[in-house]
């Protein structure tokens, strides 16, 4: 084993437990995740052949202290495996899935530790356990069964394989979908052809080009979701279009980056897993262990919200059509024009113009005097950069968190722009997350992908980048806020339709004017946002919802079709395309002006990352966000009183009690969903 390899296991080396990435050689993941495997294996097997009986202190408790270094090297590799994906490090990735496949399936199939778990589970009313103690055993207990430990061995062989199986097909389509993002983004011969971009987007694109080896050239690099944030501004309705026939090309090329076969296999496997662990769906598997209970729950809201989403959007693109009369466009909104259109209605009708907004949101004093400046006035922290601790990519900053009192509350890692190798998308991702049994504080990072400027030139944000830095912020202080015995409880580890809650509700201080008077000033003059502006842009807080709501609820509903399939209806499915059409058709979210917000081939969230039949997630948690804003509104909004409420019954708790009733100790009662529909315009 070599010196870095070496490093890797030794742990972390620089302050605050963050891994010293520059003593780490790639070549060196694979032994050491060999090492942390045999490792953890051997503590587990200590424990199921424990002579002794069971007690909470002998087997979960011990179960928790597992796999310390396992979870060091992993969180140490994934980091750079989304943000930093070098071919090598992809080539790690692919043959590292079923590996780890194997390896969970190895301790979640054991029926000694089931053995061990279920008796206490059985005596848990006489072992006097705190109620965290008592909460992680049902916990452990739940993921047991849902693993498969109580199957027979057949059943668990060949569940072993599906898990092997899907690990393999979930790498291959985030490879598949990087490649071909990367492969599709849109290359221009004349800067004519970007009218309507900023002098900086057009010098951006240049270097863009000139850094693929096209100079003179002219590269829009693709996003993650469906529309651009270009396709605003572009006047050429033929850019436009070929932007947008980019993005949703994704993925469905035939080819070696073709994720059609890739998704429609990741369905069947998910289907017969299910059946095979007793549920008539993947949807029926995952939702019986989340907040909602069933996919037929999920339905409904889905349903409930699609009839005025969709007939608000049918008013919108009216509105559009009377936009575009001048200029030649077709009877009907084309998808491609959706947002240029949206964006001269808004000029029209609100007199904002978002675009010309950006001068007031340089990326720096958002961050410094926007984002961490609400978090120090609601909860007292601070935050102070560390350029001596590197990260793992030159381009992510470290800073140190700080709680009110001066102590170290942990670190915070900011990686902003994007780069060939990192995936589409913004996320939270921890390196170390807190537990006091393990005695860690938490390491953070927030992942963006915003286009670099022009070199010598600010960053200037769009609108929806400064909403994403405030929501990823919001996952980063749930990991931050842990205060939990146990690493299975720390930050984010709740079930998935209630993680973007937290994340939601920290958006809400963006327009707040105590806090938008302290980021949003012009770049040039230093002038805040003018008073009348910010009044509009809260004015305008329906505008623009019929779409909005309607592009996330296709993406939502095309997850829960999917995943609603039996193997055998799985089986018959061959056309992802005719699939997609149907399920649209079927909940009356098929307007070819409002594309889904992710189709099925790029739609990494559900076929490569966690949220499979969770996708509903987001409007399923903005209910609880839409009822929290309420709740800060008439308590006084942004007061220390109010964010220390918050982060102790809620964020501090992280999993470790069930998060409908962490929510009703916050909030008093179970969430309402009036405060959602009266936002999103969905009233009536």
């Amino acid at each position: 084993m070599t010196t870095s390899s070496r490093s890797l296991l030794d742990g972390p080396s620089l302050d605050h437990g963050l891994p010293d990435y520059r003593a780490i050689a790639v070549e060196d993941y694979l032994p050491a995740f060999v090492e942390a495997f045999a490792e953890q294996r051997a503590e587990i097997d200590a424990i199921a052949t424990d002579p002794s009986e069971p007690t909470f202190e002998n087997t979960i408790t011990a179960w928790e202290a597992s796999g310390r270094l396992l979870g060091q090297v992993s969180r140490t590799f994934f980091t750079v495996s989304s943000a930093d994906a070098t071919e090598a490090i992809q080539n790690i990735d692919e043959e590292l899935a079923p590996l780890m496949s194997e390896h969970a399936d190895a301790i979640e199939l054991d029926g000694r530790l089931y053995t061990r778990v279920q008796r206490l589970y059985e005596q848990r009313a006489d072992l006097r356990l705190s109620d965290e103690e008592r909460y992680l055993l049902e916990r452990r207990r739940t993921q047991l069964i849902r693993a498969g430990a109580a199957l027979d061995e057949t059943a668990k062989a060949r569940l072993t394989a599906l898990n092997t199986r899907l690990s393999v097909l979930t790498t291959t389509f985030e490879k598949n979908l990087l490649a071909d993002t990367n492969d599709l983004a849109v290359v221009f011969d004349s800067a004519d052809e970007l009218a309507g971009l900023t002098d900086g987007e057009i010098s951006a694109a240049a270097q863009a080009a000139a850094e693929r080896g096209m100079p003179g050239r002219y590269v829009i690099a693709l996003t993650l979701f469906t529309g651009h944030p270009r396709l605003a501004s572009l006047r050429s309705p033929e850019s436009r279009r070929r932007l947008l026939a980019a993005s949703r090309a994704r993925g469905s090329r035939p080819g070696e980056n073709d994720n059609r076969p890739v998704l429609l296999e990741i369905v069947r496997l998910r289907a017969e897993r299910a059946e095979l662990l007793g549920y008539p769906s993947h949807a029926a598997y995952v939702t019986a262990d989340q907040t909602a209970g069933s996919p037929g729950a999920v339905e409904s809201l889905l349903r409930r919200l699609a009839v005025p989403a969709s007939r608000n959007a049918i008013r919108e693109e009216q509105a559009l059509r009377t936009a575009a009369g001048d200029d030649d466009a077709a009877s009907r909104i084309d998808a491609a024009d959706w947002a240029f259109y949206t964006e001269k209605v808004r000029a029209a009708t609100l007199d904002i113009d978002t675009a010309a907004l950006r001068p007031w949101f340089e990326a720096e004093r958002v961050l410094r005097d926007g984002v961490f400046y609400a978090a120090t006035r609601l909860y007292g922290i601070t935050f102070a950069e560390r350029p001596d601790l590197p990260a793992y990519h030159p381009g992510a900053r470290v800073f140190e968190v700080l709680d009110e009192d001066g102590s170290h509350l942990g670190l915070f890692i900011l990686d902003l722009y994007t780069r060939d190798t990192k995936r589409g998308g913004a996320w939270m991702n921890s390196i170390a997350s807190q537990s006091e049994l393990r005695g860690t504080t938490p390491i953070v990072v927030n992942n963006l992908n915003v286009a670099p400027p022009a070199p010598g030139t600010p960053t200037l944000l769009t609108l929806d980048e400064v909403t994403t830095l405030f929501h990823e912020f919001g996952h980063a202080l749930h990991g931050l806020f842990a205060h939990v015995t146990f690493p299975s409880f720390a930050g984010t580890s709740v079930f998935r339709d209630f993680v973007e809650f937290p994340s939601q509700v920290n958006e809400m201080w963006m327009f707040r004017p105590e806090i938008l008077s302290n980021y949003a000033r012009h770049i040039d003059t230093d002038e805040p946002l003018p008073d009348d502006v910010l009044a509009r842009l809260e004015a305008s807080g329906t505008f623009n919802q019929g779409f909005a709501t309607s592009e996330y609820l296709a993406a939502a509903w095309l997850d829960l079709a999917w995943h609603s399939l039996s193997a055998a209806d799985a089986d018959a499915v061959d056309d992802v395309a005719a699939f997609e059409a149907r399920a649209l058709a079927d909940i009356g979210l098929d307007d070819p002006a409002v594309p889904p917000r992710y189709s099925s081939t790029y739609f990494a969230h559900v076929f490569s990352g966690g949220y499979s039949a969770g996708y509903y997630s987001y409007i399923w948690s903005e209910v609880l966000d839409a009822d929290t804003v309420e709740w800060f509104d008439e308590n006084g909004g942004l007061d220390r009183g109010n964010g220390d409420r918050f982060r102790e019954r809620v964020l501090g708790v992280g999993g470790s009690k069930d998060p409908l009733a962490a929510y009703r100790d916050f909030r008093g009662r179970d969430a309402l969903i009036d405060p959602l529909l009266a936002r999103r315009g969905l009233r009536g």
